[in-house]
């Protein structure tokens, strides 16, 4: 009687992984400009298939330029005052209408989201409720999708500003997106302070730019995609 028991427990305790062996690994990419530059398909998917098989990760992207994060987290307040009448998060709905059209009938062994986002709200000066902002935002992920936790890879705002003159709250965005990922263990976030010089689609020559180079753009991509893979594996 006892074996049969032991022998039960091993059963239930495999099933979990059973079914997180056959499911497929979701990987939601948002953001505003330089996640809009970056073509997934020249580095990241092809790392991600790479390592989970072709036929086991979905990949959904959708991002805007120029966006401030109170576009996607549906309870953003400013510091002070109250947040701007008629304010919705479209752009968030928009990102989810799309995960959720890919993922129908699917079983989904993990979730990752990319976000590469916060130049606006630096430029805007809502550095201090960036990090509350952008912990909604990953939270509101999981729990449309159901998950109890799910992992995120923070794309760190470049070298661009770091003298705060263009863009008051520049390096206060950059530090709270370094605090989000790091105060949790399914968090990382990638270093971009490389990716602005170079050329970019245009041809032209660019110097701390605060868009990155066509090389840059696919450096990013597999920067993300080799941090998502290790918080998976």
């Amino acid at each position: 009687m006892r074996y049969l028991s032991f022998v039960l427990t091993l059963v239930l305790l495999a099933v979990p992984a059973l079914a997180e062996d056959q499911g497929k690994h979701l990987f939601i990419l948002s953001g505003q400009s330089n996640m809009a530059g970056m073509d997934p398909n020249l580095t990241f998917i092809p790392a991600v298939q790479e390592a989970f098989g072709k036929d086991r990760v979905i990949v959904v992207k959708y991002a805007m330029g120029a966006q401030p994060i109170r576009h996607w987290y549906k309870d953003w307040r400013p510091a002070e005052g109250d947040p701007p009448e008629g304010l919705k998060p479209y752009l968030y709905n928009r990102l989810m209408r799309k995960v959720n059209e890919a993922i129908k009938d699917q079983t989904i062994a993990s979730v990752s989201f990319i976000w590469m986002q916060g130049e606006r709200d630096a430029k805007e000066g809502h550095g201090e409720v960036y990090a509350a902002s952008l912990r909604g935002v990953i939270d509101q992920v999981a729990g449309d999708l159901q998950r109890e936790q799910i992992n995120f890879v923070i794309g760190r705002l470049s070298d661009y500003d770091m003298s705060n003159q263009k863009c008051p709250h520049w390096t206060m965005v950059r530090d709270a997106q370094v605090k989000v990922a790091e105060d949790d263990d399914r968090g990382a976030w990638v270093d971009t302070d490389d990716l602005n010089e170079g050329k970019n689609k245009k041809g032209k020559e660019v110097n701390n730019d605060l868009h990155y180079s066509v090389e840059g753009y696919k450096v990013l991509g597999k920067r993300f995609a080799d941090k998502a893979i290790a918080l998976i594996k």
